[in-house]
Formats: structure tokens, sequence, C-alpha cells
């Protein structure tokens, strides 16, 4: 049977672009894995890693222009936001350089020998050491920064696991232009080009996480996916570790002070953050709990009044679209639900924005409501309306776990001079891996201390996929001991010749 073409489509009209590839067959599969393992020793040298992460981030920055049409092309985000978010890759692949070359993430400890202790310590040396081939699944809302050159792939690299990126339907001629990029950076460095490859097609992603030699696996994408590949990573000979990004509601709670203090700033920031990107961030703020009563009322004329204003927005395909109209309109139909503003078809090719109203009362336990504590992918989100503090609690009770959460406080509550604020924090920080104070969620900083991840089914793991810790998914400790000084890796020599950062016995050395 000949391999079905991939083609890439416009978002905004539907139609077919181009053919841009194929896809992999069961066997080019095999293939890539393998071209993948046979370059493993060849990024076992840090500085080389480092420089190839350098590399790749100069040549996407050259390509730029060639890159932002393309990706504009297949996924409607305008070349404003893709700027910004090419911007953000390359950040990301110097942030993981500077990784590299600092080596704290190779968590060097070091215990000399000590028959003083009990029971008595042999000389051990611990280190971090690569994985092997990873497979990363790429996401469909971010075609540069969680795809092909994006956070998973970085990191990987960063720790010396090549990469087999399966890439997403949506943007396959993205795929492609980044992958050249990346394998160019490689060549040029003196590396093997297949530390990075790339596949096509569901049969091929399946295939992929199956293969013997693929050691990890990163995704971010649906529930429904991610769990069907994550129990196929558990369930392999030899299982592997499968971090995953499936889903988050991203729960906001605002408090009756907070309303009354700034009910306008706080209905039009959650206008925003709701309707960036039409809807389609993984830290959407889908679902909030607000007051009832007047100072609920006024935020909810300014939430109105800023979704109304909100240009109707091409969603990243129409099976997304649809996924989004049909999602909407089960909503809007469940008994005590309003839509001030409804959302659905803004046209032919495009959605609107829009938010439901529901007393808190109807979520406190299981039943027909429960469909609102679901993620519906754009620019909608829910408002439940609480009269007491008793009724937040139970509806938190009832929320799975999510990406982040956010809390908005008044002056007095953030101060500690009014009560309540340390209760709610407390209340949320077990649903969420990122707690916001008076913030958005939106926006996701590349910064050292980043946890993007969270309670199932937000990630399958305790992981983050952004920050410099992502690294540490691709990565197994080893202990050495009572090893000669000759046959030890560099790393866990005494004289520590790379300089590296590491505990030694039992101490941080400076």
């Amino acid at each position: 049977m000949a391999a079905a073409p991939v083609w890439s489509v416009d978002p905004r009209t539907g139609k077919p672009r181009e053919e841009v590839a194929q896809e992999a067959t069961t066997e080019e599969v095999d293939l890539a894995v393998r071209g993948a393992h046979a370059a493993v020793a060849a990024l076992a040298d840090r500085a080389t890693r480092a420089a190839l992460l350098r590399r790749a981030a100069e040549l996407l920055d050259e390509a730029g222009p060639h890159v932002i049409e393309a990706a504009d092309a297949e996924t409607a985000l305008g070349p404003v936001r893709l700027t910004g978010e090419l911007a953000r890759t390359t950040a990301q692949l110097r942030a993981f350089a500077t990784v590299v070359d600092e080596g704290a993430f190779l968590d060097v400890y070091i215990d000399h020998a000590d028959a003083g202790q009990t029971p008595p310590w042999p000389d051990l040396r611990r280190y971090k050491v690569p994985l092997g081939v990873v497979a990363v699944y790429a996401a469909s809302n971010f075609p540069l920064a969680f795809s092909v050159p994006g956070g998973d792939t970085a990191s990987a690299l960063a720790a010396g696991c090549p990469v087999v990126v399966k890439a997403h339907p949506d943007h396959p001629a993205t795929s492609e232009l980044c992958a050249s990029v990346l394998r160019r950076a490689a060549a040029e460095v003196g590396l093997p080009e297949n530390v990075i490859t790339l596949v096509h097609g569901f049969d091929a992603g399946v295939a992929l996480v199956g293969h013997p030699l693929v050691t990890a696996a990163g995704f971010t994408g649906s529930v429904r996916g991610g769990r069907a590949l994550f129990d196929a990573a558990a369930a392999r000979p030899t299982p592997i570790p499968f971090h995953g990004e499936l889903g988050s509601l991203n729960p906001v709670v605002i408090t009756e002070a907070a309303a009354a203090e700034r009910a306008e700033e706080i209905g039009a920031g959650l206008a925003g953050s709701m309707t960036l990107g039409v809807g389609q961030f993984c830290t959407k703020p889908g679902f909030v709990l607000a007051p009832a009563g007047e100072t609920g009322d006024r935020l909810l004329k300014s939430l109105t009044a800023a979704v109304s204003d909100t240009a109707p927005g091409v969603l990243l395909d129409h099976r997304m679209r649809d996924a989004f109209v049909a999602g909407v309109a089960e909503r809007v139909a469940l008994p005590d639900v309003e839509s001030p503003v409804t959302p659905g078809a803004g046209g032919e090719h495009t959605v609107s924005a829009g938010y439901v109203t529901v007393p808190a009362a109807s979520l406190a336990a299981e039943g027909p409501h429960d469909l609102l504590l679901e993620e519906c992918f754009g620019p909608v989100t829910v408002v439940a309306r609480y009269s007491s503090a008793d009724e937040i609690t139970a509806v938190l009770s009832r929320l799975p776990g999510n990406l982040t959460a956010t809390l908005h406080l008044a002056e007095a509550e953030g101060a500690g001079t009014a009560p309540g604020g340390a209760e709610l924090l407390a209340a949320l920080t077990p649903l969420a891996g990122r707690i916001l104070v008076n913030g958005w969620p939106t926006g996701v900083a590349v910064a050292p201390a980043q946890h993007h991840g969270g309670p199932y089914p937000a990630t399958t793991s305790t992981s983050t996929s952004v920050g410099a810790t992502a690294i540490e998914r691709w990565l197994r400790p080893v202990s050495y001991q009572s090893t000669p000084a000759a046959l030890l890796p560099p790393e866990l020599r005494d004289d520590n010749p790379q300089g590296l950062p590491r505990r030694f016995n039992g101490r941080q050395e400076n």
C-alpha cells in the first residue's frame, strides 16, 4: 500500500495548500529511531551539545521570516504572535545551552569511603546520564515553542538524548522547515543530522512510542490522545517514562473583596486572557468562581463588554472548530446555564468568543453540570457564581488537576490584614503546578523556577515541560561504588576537571 500524502492546509479556508511529505511507514519509523540511537554517543560531549543548541537558535533566527510565513499559513496565528513565539523558542534553546555549560543538571554527589559511619560508607559517586532516544509529539497550538524546535526537543538534546519528533498534522510544512534547520545546525557543529529526525502520521506516532529503542516520550495534546499513548508506553515489555501534558481548566477564584475593589479591571483581564490566541492556550482560564450579587454583576458587565468587542477568530483547524461549536452548544443547553455572550460559530471558518454562567451550587455534587468541569478548547470560559465560602470549597474539591490555578485577592487579603487569602491559597495549591495571585495564567515564562505541569490530567508526571528543570525528564541517576579513579567518568573524579557544581562528602562545594 502506498504511503498516504501529508498535506498542509490553510485553516482560514479549509483548503489544502501543498503536499509536503508522506506518512512514515513502520519500517521508516524503525530506520528513524535506529538512526537516532546510533547518534547517542556523538551527543556525549557537553560542549558540543551546547554548541548545537546555540547554532540551532542562530539558524532559526536567520530563517525567521520563512518560518513565520509558513507557520502563519498553516495555523492562522498571525505574524505578531508567531514572531514572539519564535523569540521564545530560540531563547529556550539558548537557555538550555547555558544549563549544559553550567552542569548542575548532572546532580553530582561524591562520598569518600568512611569507616566511621554507621553502617560504614564505601566510596560512592553519583551523577545523571541520558536515557537515550526520546520521542517528541508536537503540539497543535504552538507550532514552534512546543513543536519540532520546542522545549521538549531542546531539553532532550541538552540532556544528551537524540530526538525523533512526530509532527503535528496541523503544521507539517513548518515542521519540515524547522527540522531541516535543526539538522543543518547539527551538521555544522560536527554532529550526525540524525540527532533530530521528523516523522509524520498517526500510525507513525503509535509505532514510535512502541519502538524498543525509544527510552522516553514527551507529549502535548488532548486527554484522549495523550492517555492512549501513555497507556501504550506503560504496556510495553519495557515500560518507558511518558511525560504528557493533556488538558487543564486553569481555575480562577475571585474573592468578593477583590471584585468590590476592582471588578472592572478583573473582568477586562479575564476577557483578555481567555480569548488570547482565540482561546487556544493550554493555560487559558476556563473556569472561574466569581461572587454572586452586585460586585459579581459589575465584574460580569466588564467581562461582557470586553468579550463582545473581541473579533471572531480562526481556530487551528476545522476539526477543532466543529468540536468547539458542538461543545459550547452542549454546555449552553444545560439547565440553569446562562450565556450573556454566546460563543460559537462566527462565520464559515471562524468562531466567536463568549462565556456561560451557572450557580456554583449546581456544581457542588455530581450531576449533568459535570461537563462544565471539562476543558473546552477555544475562546470560552465558565463562570460559576458562589454565594458562600462553603460553595467555593465544595466546587474546588471536585476539580481535576490543572497546570495553573489563580487567586484574585483584595489588597488587604493579600497583605494578610484581612482573613481568607492564606486559606484559599492553601486550597488551590493541591490543584495545580503553578499558583498565581492577582494575575492571569496565559503566558509561561521560560525561567529556571518555572513549573509547567500539574496533577493528572494536566500532566502524566510530576515534571515540568518549561524551564531549566525540564531537562530532568530525560536523565537517570547512576552510582559508582569503589571504582578505580582511572575508570571513573571525568565528572566524578576528585579533581573536578570540568568545574562542575557538586556535593562532596555531604557538603555543597563552593
